[in-house]
């Protein structure tokens, strides 16, 4: 037999067993394999430190893009009011308003995406289980309304200034186009109220739809949050910029938008619990909306008591915007922060174990069979 030079280098073979020897152990005899050598132990500790839930790839811009959007829809509203009760004013600066916030919204959306193609390509198809897509919908729809009744404004506006408003009257293609805006103007104001309320509270179910801890388990209270935090902030650049004659209808949104706004968030938070409400209450998201309480607190008192002065209503239309702002970026921050540590992910899995163990839901013995 000849022998293999490196074989005094080989580390000692184990001694191999026969067929009976290997039966004697699935029978229980001989000594078994120590799995437990092989697999180490897994704690939920060791997650700790790294991302089980992968944050949203979002910057900034969505953020103001989530602002943006809730001042053109509640400004749409505004106009609408405005129109119906007869405040030219207020109508014209909701017209205006809504679909330059929507314009910026959109270029926001579009440099966060990088492409402006990327934006376009959510239009190619309707998809009734992507918030996004359903939501590119809604913000084109409202966009064409609200274009069509800022257009009737304009051409409202330079006949009325131009002739005395004979340009209606003529037979020119100008005068055909404007009358053709003024019979529109009813339905496209219409429109673009319709679709408001949609664009204010698509973003907040766009959040919610994702695995965020923070957002996803808010998707009941953050919807109502939204749409109180759009009304505030168009109720207060209406503030701003409306004489005080016409901003009535301004100031009692903001008053009942604060006080849903303030009631939903505090419920949001309470439904959360200790561990999911943290990021809310902590860090610089903490800081955020905290401010945002106090400066929309403050706006709308100073809408109700100094509405009519001039700079009262100036300075709380300023707080009433400043709120909505710090709402939005502080309730963005938070649901990074909460992506980011993981204990926000594996603390409630374990209290929601714990509760259906309590409740008898989950048998914690196990069987093997042999």
């Amino acid at each position: 037999m000849t022998t293999n030079p490196f074989d005094a280098d080989r580390p000692p073979e184990r001694t191999r067993r026969g067929k009976g020897q290997r039966r004697s152990d699935q029978n229980g005899g001989g000594r078994r394999r120590d799995e437990s050598l092989m697999v180490p132990d897994v704690s939920f500790d060791s997650y700790y430190g790294r991302h089980i839930v992968k944050p949203a790839p979002w910057g900034k811009e969505i953020a103001a893009y989530l602002f943006l959007g809730g001042v053109a829809a509640g400004s749409a509203l505004l106009a609408a009011g405005g129109r119906a009760l007869g405040y030219p004013a207020l109508r014209r600066v909701g017209r205006v308003a809504a679909i330059g916030a929507a314009t910026l919204g959109g270029g926001a959306l579009a440099k966060d995406l990088g492409k402006p193609s990327r934006a376009l390509n959510m239009m190619r198809t309707v998809k009734l289980t992507s918030p996004m897509s359903v939501g590119s919908w809604i913000l084109t729809a409202f966009s064409g309304f609200s274009s069509l009744a800022l257009a009737s404004e304009v051409t409202q506006a330079v006949t009325e200034r131009s002739h005395g408003g004979a340009t209606r009257s003529g037979g020119s293609a100008l005068a055909r186009v404007v009358r053709i805006l003024e019979v529109v103007d009813g339905p496209a104001t219409a429109g673009a109220a319709l679709f408001a309320p949609p664009l204010a509270a698509y973003t907040a179910v766009l959040l919610a739809d994702t695995a965020t801890p923070t957002w996803h388990e808010s998707y009941r209270e953050l919807p109502f949050v939204f749409v109180s935090s759009a009304n505030l902030a168009a109720a207060g650049l209406a503030l701003v910029a409306v004489p005080t004659a016409q901003n009535g209808p301004a100031r009692k949104l903001a008053a009942v938008s604060a006080l849903t706004e303030t009631l939903a968030f505090e419920r949001m938070q309470e439904k959360l619990g200790p561990v999911l409400s943290e990021p809310l209450r902590t860090g610089k998201s903490g800081r955020l909306l905290r401010a945002s309480k106090a400066l929309t607190i403050a706006g709308a008192v100073g809408s109700v008591a100094l509405g009519r002065s001039r700079v009262g209503a100036a300075v709380s239309g300023i707080a009433l915007m400043a709120g909505s702002v710090c709402l939005r970026f502080g309730v963005f921050e938070a649901g990074m922060v909460s992506a980011i540590d993981p204990k926000y992910t594996v603390e409630p899995q374990r209290q929601r174990l714990a509760a259906r163990r309590a409740a008898g839901v989950v048998d914690d013995s196990i069987t093997t069979a042999r």
